[in-house]
This record gives C-alpha cells, structure tokens and sequence, in this order.
C-alpha cells in the first residue's frame, strides 16, 4: 500500500510538471469538473497533491460530505490564488478549506519568504471572506524531509509559517485546523506509519485529518448562521 501511495504520489507531481508548461496556474484542470457538478457544494478544499491525493484516496468523504476537492499535485500558493477563483468562489461553497504550503517551502517555483506565503494564504482567506465563503484554515503538515528537494530542511519553517497562520486565524475569528500538533513526531515531521515519503499522508493519517476537518467546517458553518 505504501509503495502504491508513493508511486501515486510521483505520478500527480510529474503530471502537474508536465501540465505547468502551457499552463502554469493550471486553470484548466478542474474547468470540466467545474461545469457538471451536481449538488451545492458546502465545502471545496483547496490545496496540492495532499489534496489531490486525498480525494482520489478516498472520495467517498468528499462526495457523501458534498465537498469538492480542488487539489493540485506540486501547486505553490501563488497558483492557487490564481485559481481561486475558477475554483472556489465561482463554485459558490459555504466554506472553503485551505490547506497549502509545503511546495512553497520546497522552493517549487523558485525562492519565496514565509512573508510572502503567509501574504499568499490572507490573500485567499480576503477573497473568500469578501465573496461570503467562510474559511477553515489548516495549518501546513509536518514535515520534516522533502525527496525531491533533499537540500531544504524544512520543520522548522513550517512551524514559523504555521505559527503565522495560527496568529491570523485567531485575530480574524477563522477556524484552525491544527494538523501539525495533532500529528508531528519529535522531529517535526510525520511518522512512518503516517506518510511513506515524510510529506504525503497515509490513509491512516488522511482518516485522522477527516475527522478533524469536518469538525472545522461544522465549527465554521455554525459560526456563520449557515
């Protein structure tokens, strides 16, 4: 099963790579899946490749949820707040899940500060919040090791990115999905029953963080009257 999961994890990076050449937002990913939706969809969880991995893992949380995976495997912040609105606000959710970061700290399309990360999530949860979608922010996951960037050391820097998000979440009233407390080992990342490659979540963990995110966006939606 790990093999399989990482295997999967590769093949969404390289597909998203090859797409990113014509298409560097990646826009025309979900413009078909955008059209034929068939319910009102309460949340749409905009992400990367744990995301995009996430629904094709398990849909069934997605679909009996009416919620709408919006992930993209290899995606920086940059690229989803260009997609945002393709993705989330014209798709008209109750709420909007964000849950992003470790590309960006991968240096995926170049060197970018925490600063300018952090910039990247208010601006999505400002957009989001300006469209009437309220916001369950996640904080980025452990991670203590990235395969394909084995130069970057990155706990540390999600801790001060997550610590930035935390912060923001609290001043502006957000739901925060703690994932990083709930899951990290001693060195920051994520166990080995957790995730295969140090970076994508097992099915062990992504049942862990279903449960803990669908308590998000009932929190949410309750907060807000919906």
């Amino acid at each position: 099963m790990k093999k399989i999961l990482f295997l999967l994890c590769a093949l969404v990076c390289c597909t998203s790579l090859y797409a990113q050449k014509s298409d560097w937002a990646q826009y025309s990913r979900y413009e078909a899946a955008n059209r034929e939706i068939a319910f009102e969809p309460v949340a749409v969880f905009m992400g990367n490749s744990i995301t995009d991995i996430w629904y094709q893992q398990h849909p069934a949380f997605f679909d009996e949820n009416h919620y709408l995976g919006r992930g993209i495997g290899g995606q920086v912040t940059s690229q989803m707040l260009c997609r945002f609105r393709n993705d989330v606000i014209e798709l008209k959710p109750q709420c909007v899940v964000i849950l992003a970061g470790i590309n960006d700290i991968a240096k995926n399309n170049g060197d970018i500060t925490i600063e300018n990360i952090f910039r990247n999530f208010v601006s999505m949860c400002e957009l989001a919040k300006a469209n009437g979608i309220e916001v369950v922010l996640c904080s980025t996951l452990p991670c203590d090791r990235i395969v394909w960037r084995p130069e970057v050391k990155p706990a540390d820097l999600v801790r001060q990115l997550n610590a930035m998000l935390r912060d923001y979440a609290a001043k502006n009233e957000l739901v925060y999905v703690d994932y990083h407390s709930a899951l990290t080992n001693e060195t920051g990342g994520l166990s080995e029953e957790l995730s295969a490659d140090g970076c994508h979540p097992t099915m062990k963990c992504y049942e862990r963080m279903e449960k803990m995110v669908k308590e998000g966006i009932e929190k949410a939606l309750k907060k807000s009257g919906k």
